[in-house]
């Protein structure tokens, strides 16, 4: 007779049949949640994309099961004594968890609602308790579930700061698009089509050899790998081909001390940058072209297109395209890392976007677009600081929009755009960026209406780091963004000038809601260091008005005090900012000040930077 316990069984499931009134356990030794942005953002374009690539707007929602489906992995369970335990796939499980809590909110509205919430928790004996059991977890997951603003300042949580991260990274990319009719379709979608392979053991002992087999043997060849040998075999004089084998591994060996996927990453950015003429349209039953192409069969697309895009016909062709071009632009984005990590003011918005930027892989490709491997080191600068200007300006103008950026939603904007600066000159990048940003529908002008809510905190504090430290430099104090962002001490934080105490202005608002608007409005917002900005917490304005005159320059201009014989100030560019004192604070000094931060906007991501570039 079979041991039941040697059994082992796998089986395709959808994100319904997984979860629906299960129970199940995270295993001790894969504890924490570390998926980190690059991840969710991946995962929820990808899964966006592949809806879009069936979905039709005259579609019944029954026709939602003929869509294509998508493969997310394989996930194994060790069911034991009674006890359903997640071996190996806890990662994507809490990351699909969270994807479905925030479908859950997002659908509150709709009256075409999808029953959901029973892949997220299920009730036993009147008690509802989440799917996914792990005490760490549970005061977080119901926070989020219940749509409650969560603290993280004082807890020192990874899997804690990791889900309430990579939470708010959904809400930044899910696509607009898919929010109104599209949305119940993709919700079925995503339940019913989107597919795991479960891979059920009934020993602790068979589940560790399964997770141990599949995370610990095999290693399949690479698409750079395949790349390579493709290219060493069109070149047929051995000491060429020596000499790029030689080239090719010296620098994939710096790029993988970088990150384990950067190679590939690097050749997928050239490639897009660089030589891609065509992107898939976003409506159904489109077909991938170059840019998609390259995403998912990099060497297969180079081989089709080596001689028509790439002018390779012939064994030298192939010598002196690496040997120039390709050493060239593994260079330049070796430095795109360099500076993206490590801020310098002769290319500091590398730096910012990497902060608050558009997805890698339409950046990598749009900060490579306009180089040629003729352009000095100093040109190559220029360039790069140009561009990343650019991408910075069309991410801030979007968030004080409320409008979301996710490479799904911009694509093909993004791709048209690298086309357009393609191999420009200085001067003729200038005018294109210009003339593009001049194009773009949103501005500045939504400054009045934009404010601080649960998921725009990171972009928040962006702005004001970049706010804080402009206005620090125009009066020559020695600070740049990184002291704000990143300091060496304290870290700063964002304060509220008015405490949360709705009866301290029921003067002025009936409402608490109005009251709560104007109190996160980004005119009633500064940075304070940690510490200094919670011991201020409950206090009024009034009193905390004289220690803001010992903090940074930005909140300094609070204060009457600021202005008396202050002549660095009253010569800097901030002269034409409409700043004031502001004794007390109401609700129409907060609209001044907002004012202030519109023009300082205005100022700091002017377009006159591109004419006024030596």
């Amino acid at each position: 007779m079979t041991d039941h316990k040697n059994k082992i069984e796998a089986a395709d499931k959808n994100i319904n049949d997984l979860l629906k009134d299960q129970k199940f356990f995270i295993d001790y030794f894969q504890r924490e949640y570390r998926w980190q942005e690059k991840h969710m953002t991946t995962l929820i374009e990808d899964l966006a994309n592949a809806f879009l690539k069936s979905y039709k707007k005259e579609d019944k929602r029954s026709d939602v099961a003929n869509y294509q489906s998508y493969y997310l992995g394989p996930v194994v369970f060790s069911i034991a004594d009674g006890k359903n335990s997640i071996i190996d796939g806890q990662q994507r499980i809490t990351s699909i968890t969270l994807f479905l809590i925030y479908l859950n909110h997002l659908q509150k509205n709709s009256t075409n609602q999808v029953n959901i919430e029973n892949l997220v928790f299920s009730e036993k004996y009147g008690e509802k308790s989440f799917n996914m059991t792990d005490q760490d977890r549970q005061a977080v997951l119901k926070g989020l579930f219940d749509n409650e603003e969560y603290n993280l300042k004082n807890l020192d949580d990874e899997t804690v700061h990791n889900i309430v991260g990579r939470y708010n990274d959904i809400h930044n990319v899910f696509p607009e698009e898919l929010t109104t009719h599209a949305l119940p379709y993709f919700i079925d979608w995503f339940i019913g089509n989107v597919v795991l392979v479960k891979i059920t053991a009934y020993s602790d002992e068979n589940a560790y050899t399964i997770f141990e087999t599949m995370n610990d043997r095999g290693m399949n060849i690479t698409a750079t790998e395949m790349l390579k040998g493709y290219v060493l075999s069109r070149i047929s004089n051995s000491v060429e081909r020596s000499e790029i084998n030689q080239l090719w591994k010296n620098h994939i060996k710096d790029l993988h001390e970088l990150n384990s996927n950067a190679d590939l990453d690097f050749f997928k950015a050239w490639f897009r940058a660089k030589y891609a003429v065509t992107v898939r349209p976003r409506k159904a039953d489109s077909e991938n072209q170059d840019y998609e192409q390259i995403g998912t069969r990099l060497h297969d697309w180079f081989k089709n297109n080596h001689t028509d895009k790439f002018n390779l016909s012939n064994s030298s062709h192939f010598f002196e395209f690496f040997i120039n071009e390709f050493d060239y632009f593994i260079k330049a984005y070796k430095f795109i890392w360099e500076k993206s990590i490590q801020y310098d003011s002769q290319c500091p918005h590398l730096f910012y976007i990497n902060q608050w930027g558009i997805a890698a892989s339409l950046q990598d490709a749009l900060l490579l677009a306009p180089l040629k491997s003729s352009d000095s080191d100093e040109i190559l600068v220029k360039k790069m600081d140009a561009v990343a200007r650019f991408v910075e300006t069309f991410t801030v103008r979007r968030s004080v929009n409320f409008m979301k950026f996710g490479s799904s939603s911009i694509q093909y904007t993004i791709f048209n755009i690298i086309k357009n600066i393609r191999n420009l000159d200085l001067d003729e990048l200038y005018k294109e960026l210009t003339k593009e940003l001049h194009q773009l529908d949103q501005d500045f002008g939504a400054i009045p209406n934009f404010r601080l809510h649960q998921q725009n905190k990171k972009f928040v504090k962006h702005l004001l780091c970049r706010i804080t430290a402009f206005v620090d430099q125009s009066v020559g104090r020695d600070n740049n963004y990184v002291n704000y962002k990143d300091p060496q001490g304290k870290p700063f934080e964002i304060e509220h000038l008015w405490s949360n105490s709705f009866d301290d202005h029921r003067d002025e608002f009936d409402q608490e809601w109005e009251f709560s608007d104007v109190r996160n409005s980004i005119g009633a917002l500064i940075l304070l260091p940690n510490g200094t900005n919670q011991s201020f917490n409950s206090d009024k304005y009034e009193d905390k008005l004289p220690h803001y005159l010992k903090e940074n320059t930005y909140a300094q201009t609070l204060h009457p005090d600021f202005y008396h014989k202050n002549p660095n100030f009253r010569n800097s560019a901030l002269k034409s900012i409409p700043f004031k004192a502001h004794p007390q604070l109401y609700s129409d000094d907060i609209k001044e000040r907002i004012k202030v931060v519109q023009s300082l906007c205005e100022q700091i991501w002017s377009t006159d930077h591109y004419s006024n570039t030596n």
